[in-house]
């Protein structure tokens, strides 16, 4: 491994550089090199073997590039092993980036009457009852409150992930921290196995397999689902841990709240166990193109070429602020506004760029966004590969998403 965990940077970034087709015709053409100089550079921080980078102003793809390799430029690579570069279409694992994606598959199911927001969840699986998790409700699992932040009790059996009855019956056993509803904290690994036990429990299908019917194939995505078929396994770009391992109190942290820290963790999500199950928090599988391009439903008020998904009177109630700004551990204990299933911008500072409060969205494992932004015409989608443990190249990822809300503006 390199010494201070980053690539190799190549020489010349313009042989490492995928440009797909955009459309600049009602766009400065100085505004998106402004943003792609912003994105060269952070791959020049050498934290990230890949990077790809996708917008959209008002539905016409104006920026979709890619930079450097989906294989063999890791730390943990041979300087002389074979090195494959990034595509437009090459898809990555994004991560938290998924829970946007879970939130409008809840939403369209309470559209549809299957259940409501303000239901317990023991109404739906009957174990969840012990320690006060009966008063919890679906809307608090949605918005991260229902005082469950963290896993409780022995580790769960990794190879009954797809057992509903088993996860289920460990779901039953988690201890609340807090009453359900009291306070806002992430919750990270918990979310997604209560959310789809939710929706399997109440309809009796996958949440995958609802994705891809209601919304993925009639919009006629490749990808963008929760993980992939086991055909498509080998066309994922791997995640790589990068830099240095953070001190241990930080890592300790990073263990009660994800499980461990990204040099422990990131390996197994490379795997094909992980990559083949359903984990709506964190596994959907798909490039920065699709990401943008599924923010646009969002952007477009739950619509998307004669695609109804939602009514735009619930995406708009989505994302109204539900919990106030406050320090949060999606964003590195930053202030973080939320709505109902997504992140909100600000208009101090990200997640989604400076001056950006109408926007909204989701992150993922590291410096991966999915976002929309109304105001400004945008949806967007970046995906990096790398994940830091410490990242002494973070502010390079700000200034990117300060580029994009700067260069396009508000209408």
């Amino acid at each position: 491994m390199t010494a201070d965990g980053k690539i190799r940077v190549p020489a010349d970034l313009d042989a490492v550089t995928a440009i797909g087709e955009e459309d600049h015709s009602e766009i400065d053409d100085a505004a998106v090199e402004r943003i792609w100089q912003a994105a060269r550079h952070w791959y020049q921080g050498g934290m990230h073997p890949a990077i790809q980078l996708c917008l959209r102003h008002n539905g016409r793809v104006v920026l979709n590039r890619a930079i450097g390799h989906g294989w063999g430029n890791a730390p943990t690579d041979e300087p002389d092993a074979e090195k494959i570069p990034v595509t437009t279409d090459t898809p990555f694992c994004v991560y938290s980036a998924s829970k946007g994606i879970t939130a409008t598959v809840i939403h369209l199911l309470v559209e549809r009457g299957v259940f409501d927001l303000d239901d317990r969840v023991c109404e739906y699986i009957p174990s969840y009852t012990s320690h006060g998790k009966d008063r919890t409700t679906i809307r608090h699992v949605l918005n991260h409150s229902a005082g469950v932040p963290f896993p409780t009790g022995p580790k769960p059996d990794l190879k009954r992930a797809d057992d509903h009855e088993y996860a289920q019956e460990q779901l039953g056993k988690l201890r609340p921290l807090y009453r359900p509803g009291l306070v806002h904290i992430y919750h990270a690994l918990t979310w997604g196995p209560l959310m789809r036990e939710i929706v399997y429990a109440s309809t009796g299908k996958d949440i995958r397999d609802i994705l891809a019917s209601e919304i993925l194939d009639p919009l006629n995505f490749r990808w963008t689902n929760f993980g992939v078929a086991e055909q498509d396994v080998p066309l994922v770009a791997p995640s790589h841990p990068t830099g240095k391992p953070l001190p241990p109190v930080i890592a300790a942290i990073f263990r009660k709240a994800i499980g461990g820290t990204v040099h422990e963790i990131i390996p197994y999500t490379n795997t094909k166990a992980f990559l083949t199950t359903v984990v709506p928090s964190s596994n959907t599988v798909s490039t920065a193109n699709e990401l943008s391009r599924f923010a646009e439903i969002w952007r477009r008020g739950g619509e998307l070429d004669g695609v109804r998904i939602i009514s735009a009177e619930r995406m708009y109630n989505a994302v109204q602020e539900a919990r106030r700004l406050r320090p949060d551990f999606a964003v590195g204990l930053l202030p973080a506004r939320w709505g109902t299933g997504f992140m909100l911008g600000t208009d101090r500072w990200g997640p989604f760029g400076r001056n950006a409060s109408t926007a909204f969205g989701n992150l993922g494992l590291a410096n991966i966004a999915i976002w929309a932004d109304p105001a400004r015409g945008l949806s967007g989608g970046v995906i990096s590969s790398g994940k830091p443990g410490k990242d002494p190249e973070l502010k390079r990822y700000t200034a990117l998403m300060n580029t994009i809300a700067d260069s396009i503006p508000r209408v």
